[in-house]
Parts: C-alpha cells; sequence; structure tokens
C-alpha cells in the first residue's frame, strides 16, 4: 500500500488566507499582523479587550511514554480539534512551535500528520515567525551584558566562579555543553568555564511561555538570578540592567501565532519549552486567549504524561489558574507491543499477547492523570497493521483500568476518523466531573516536592541526592523560593531514568543530580539522570537528508 508522506498532503492544503481563519474566531483583520498569507500574530490590544469574556473547556492531550514505534499526540491534538469543529463546537487548538534542533537531529518535524496536520508546515518546522530566534537573542544579550559588566570592572561584585546564566542555541550541539570562553588575552575578558544550552530549555523560553503580558514578561525576565557574589549573594537580571531590552527582543515574539489545520480550523502555535528538560507546554498567553475565544481548546504537552501532564498540572495550571475539564492519553497498539517486548521489525504481525503485556505503561499513565481530578479517555491512534484483536485487548485493558478506550483513524480519515472521540470529549467536559488539583502544595518543601513526583507519578522507591544538592534547596527555601514548583529534568522514555525500561518498572530510585533556580520562570528544575540540556546529534541525522528538490521545495522534513 503507497502512502502519500505528511509533506506532501501538506503541500496539497487548500489553505484559507489567514484573515479568514481569524475571522471564524471573531478577530478583527486590524488585529491580526500577518506573516506572508497563511500565518500571522494576534495584537496584544485585542487580547487586552476579551478579559471579560467566558472560558471555553481545556482539554489536555498528552500520551504514553514515546518508544519508536510512534504514538501521534500532536497528531491527535490536531485531529480532536477538527473532530469537535465538525459535530459543531467552536475549538481551537494550541500547541507549540518546533525546534530546530530536533528537527535536523532524530524528528524531521513536529505539526501533525496525515490528514490532521497544521500548516503552513515546512516555515513552522524551520525558522516560522522567528520567535525563537527572538529568544536566542534575548537570552544571548543577557550573557553578553554580564561578561560586559566584569569586563568594565565589576562594581556588582559578581564571583566570576558563581556565574550561573549559560549561553543558548536552537540546535543540537554536543561540542557547546561544556567550554572556556573569554580566551584571548586581556582584551577579550576574564576566562571561565561555561557551556551552552538548547533554545527550548533556555529560562527565557520558559519565562516567555509563563507570562500573562509584557509588563509580567518584563518583571520575570528581572527576576532572573544570572550569578552570585563571593558571599553568596544573588545577582539578578535587573541588576545587570538588562531586562528592559531582553523585553524590546520579546516583543513581538510574545504575540501568539494564527495557523490553521489541513480543514482549515485556526491553530494557536506558540512557545516551545521541552517537557524532558523544561515544562513543555506552550504559553500560557495562547491558551488563556484561545479559551476566550473558543468553546473547546485542545492543548498538548510533551512527551509521556508522566513528563509533559505532570508538569502541565503542577506549573503551568497551577501557574496561571486553569482548570483543565478533561485530558485525552494516546496510544498505539504497536507502542503495546514493543513495551511488551517486541522488536521495531516484528510489529506488523498480529501479537495479541505482547499488547496485553505492554499495556501497563498505558495503566500507570491512565492512574496519573486521574490523581489530578482529571477525567480520562485513550485515543488508540489507529495504524494500517492493527487487528481487531489487538485494539480489543487495548479496550478491554482500559475499561478494566475504569476509562474508555476509543479507536481513532484521523490520520487517514481528518476530522470524521475521531468523531467518536470529540462526542467522548465533548461529555466528560460537559459532565462537569473534573476537579482538578495539583499533587502537591505550594508550601511543602522542595526536597519533599521532588519525591512526590518521584514516588507519586514515577512509581520509585525513593530519590538520591547529594548533600550539596539538600542543602542548596534547603539555601532557596531560606530565600523564599520554597514555594516554587518542581520542574523535572530527565529522560522521556521510561518512567525511570534509564531510557531502556519500557513497561511500568517498580523497585528503582531517581537520581538527581543538579539542581537549578528558575527564579523568574517560577520553578525549581531538577536534573535527573543523565539527561543533557544540549542535546546532541544521532549517528545519523535527519539533516542528512533535508534538502531542496529541482522544484524549490523542502524534503526530507516529515
Amino acid at each position: 500500500m503507497t502512502f502519500k508522506t505528511d509533506i506532501e498532503i501538506a503541500r496539497e492544503a487548500k489553505k484559507k488566507p489567514i484573515m479568514e481563519v481569524g475571522a471564524k474566531l471573531g478577530i478583527p483583520s486590524e488585529h491580526l499582523l500577518p506573516y506572508g498569507h497563511d500565518k500571522a500574530k494576534i495584537g496584544q490590544e485585542f487580547i487586552k479587550s476579551l478579559s471579560g469574556q467566558t472560558d471555553g473547556k481545556l482539554i489536555l492531550v498528552t500520551a504514553i511514554n514515546p518508544t519508536p514505534a510512534g504514538e501521534g499526540k500532536t497528531t491527535t491534538t490536531v485531529g480532536l480539534g477538527d473532530g469537535l469543529n465538525r459535530i459543531g463546537k467552536k475549538a481551537v487548538v494550541c500547541i507549540r512551535e518546533a525546534s530546530l534542533g530536533p528537527n535536523f537531529g532524530m524528528k524531521g518535524g513536529a505539526a501533525g500528520g496525515g490528514m490532521a496536520q497544521v500548516v503552513p508546515m515546512e516555515e513552522m518546522n524551520l525558522h516560522f515567525t522567528g520567535d525563537f530566534h527572538a529568544i536566542t537573542s534575548a537570552h544571548n544579550l543577557l550573557a553578553a551584558m554580564i561578561d560586559n559588566h566584569i569586563y568594565w570592572g565589576n562594581s556588582l561584585e559578581i564571583d566570576e566562579r558563581r556565574i550561573v546564566w549559560r549561553r543558548v542555541m536552537d540546535m543540537n550541539d554536543r561540542a557547546l555543553r561544556d567550554m572556556v570562553v573569554n580566551l584571548g588575552g586581556v582584551a577579550n575578558g576574564f576566562p571561565r568555564q561555561t557551556g551552552f544550552d538548547i533554545t527550548v530549555a533556555s529560562e527565557v523560553m520558559a519565562i516567555l511561555c509563563l507570562s500573562n503580558d509584557l509588563a509580567d514578561l518584563e518583571k520575570r525576565l528581572g527576576d532572573i538570578v544570572v550569578a552570585y557574589t563571593r558571599e553568596k549573594k544573588p545577582i539578578y537580571a535587573r541588576d545587570i540592567k538588562a531586562d528592559g531590552a531582553m523585553t524590546v527582543l520579546l516583543k513581538d515574539a510574545m504575540q501568539p501565532n494564527l495557523v490553521q489545520t489541513l480543514e482549515n480550523n485556526p491553530a494557536f502555535v506558540h512557545g516551545g519549552p521541552f517537557a524532558n528538560i523544561a515544562h513543555g507546554c506552550n504559553s500560557v498567553i495562547a491558551t488563556k486567549t484561545a479559551l476566550k475565544l473558543g468553546e473547546y481548546v485542545v492543548t498538548e504537552a510533551g512527551f509521556g504524561a508522566d513528563l509533559g501532564a505532570e508538569k502541565f498540572f503542577d506549573i503551568k495550571c497551577r501557574k496561571a489558574g486553569l482548570k483543565p475539564s478533561a485530558a485525552v492519553i494516546v496510544a498505539t497498539v504497536r507502542a503495546m507491543k514493543m513495551n511488551g517486548g517486541v522488536a521495531k521489525v516484528d510489529l506488523g504481525a498480529e501479537n495479541v499477547a505482547a499488547v496485553e503485556k505492554g499495556c501497563p505503561n498505558l495503566g500507570r499513565h491512565i492512574a496519573n492523570v486521574k490523581s489530578f481530578g482529571v477525567p480520562v479517555v485513550v485515543a488508540i491512534n489507529h495504524f494500517y497493521s492493527d487487528t481487531d484483536a489487538e485494539v480489543e485487548a487495548v479496550k478491554a485493558y482500559v475499561a478494566g483500568q475504569g476509562a474508555e478506550a476509543i479507536l481513532c483513524k484521523h490520520w487517514a480519515q481528518g476530522s470524521a476518523g475521531i468523531e467518536d472521540l470529540a462526542h467522548k470529549v465533548v461529555e466528560m467536559a460537559e459532565s462537569g466531573v473534573a476537579d482538578f488539583a495539583p499533587i502537591y502544595p505550594d508550601d511543602m518543601p522542595l526536597f519533599a516536592k521532588i519525591e512526590a513526583i518521584a514516588k507519586g507519578i514515577y512509581r520509585a522507591d525513593g530519590v538520591e541526592a547529594d548533600k550539596s544538592i539538600r542543602d542548596q534547596l534547603k539555601t532557596w527555601e531560606a530565600a523564599g523560593y520554597g514555594h516554587l514548583p518542581i520542574c523535572v529534568a530527565k529522560t522521556q522514555y521510561s518512567f525511570t531514568t534509564d531510557p531502556a525500561v519500557r513497561g511500568a518498572p517498580t523497585g528503582f530510585t531517581i537520581p538527581v543530580r543538579e539542581v537549578r533556580l528558575s527564579a523568574g520562570a517560577g520553578f525549581i528544575v531538577a536534573i535527573c539522570g543523565e539527561i543533557m540540556t544540549m542535546p546532541g546529534l544521532p549517528k545519523v541525522p535527519s539533516a542528512e537528508v533535508i534538502r531542496l528538490n529541482d522544484e524549490g521545495f523542502v524534503e526530507g522534513l516529515f
């Protein structure tokens, strides 16, 4: 059987002018800043004018732990948005922007798939409207101003050994993880050890995604702790006097981006923090704006529910005052078989026993999402190799967990293939049974919060951390940061910190390697296991097959 590629389908899309897409949501054309004919930014003044309007229903789409078999979380998010519109609901999709690093590394694209995509696909996966470049520039301006301040006399008495602000770029490059800067003599400054993170792990990215408006953005940028003195007194970005200029660089990036699905329904694509090393959700301003404009807002959180959904609930919803009405967990028969021990090359053969063996991973995610007081439905993202017996095995297992699994064929059929899920989501959301609450309170000690996530979400026996890490957390508590939530950075492939351990493991501990204060974003990062905040390229990066064809079109993006 021959299928068109995602990029071939996207290229054939019959897109509407972006002003018409905006009009479906009641956005006047004068409040849309067009970037070509098929994408635009929504003006801040229009967003402010919506403050008195009633919010729609917020629906989260999350997933099992990702496997090489594929799950299709973004595809399902887009498909559900189209499906809700198909059954007569005014729905808006809210997803993140794609990072160039993974696109040229492992993924090759991140805009959905098949007949459930957001377009323009090539632009979204490349430079889009320049938001990531603005974030990179604002972040690195602060880094440059720190070194410049030291060069010109260091009146703030910054201890060069205690500069915690690294530089960033939106590309995978392991060579930049650990390095020495300012070499070359007196004219180039004072040599010191530092490194680069990827832009999507930048605190500036997190700040943009958690800020309510430009004033909030500037305050949060000023609150960034960049260094310490010899007496361990914190130095803030506002002390360096960088917050104003950083806000100027981010002024346009703060405005949500409006695009459309293949079925011409509105989609907000804004922000892009990773869920394995950041908080993994699209921007608060995009989500809140969509809630004012639509009856339903379908958003996703990155990777599996143990990372993305936990951070969506415990960080984004807590900080922004959001109340999700329902959650969808995406799973595939193929991924269940892989969790059950089947090799990727053998996934096409029917194996009901392996499906049943792999289902506990899904079961743990169901229980986790329910623990936040949010009703759950499972979307089985259909592959052509799935057999009826395998699908029924998943449905039976999910029923045993007190939930329902619905077969969805949106990849092949678009909104027509996901109507059943759309009706179920409406039923759950309208029932009013959601009683959302984070899994730990603000006033719990920081290390206890890490333990609450490790034990309650990952099912670990405990947390391993050196005394220096525990002492650092206590120091931050004494400095007034004890109320902050935790953002765990760890592998997305497993509940453990070992990416090779699939399924629903028990009898393990979570090692915390490092903790970082993100005072502006408003959370503490706990870096666990061997996760890197600057990824490297794989042995065969996607960049090797991405190119322009003879007609000038991009090839190699999924």
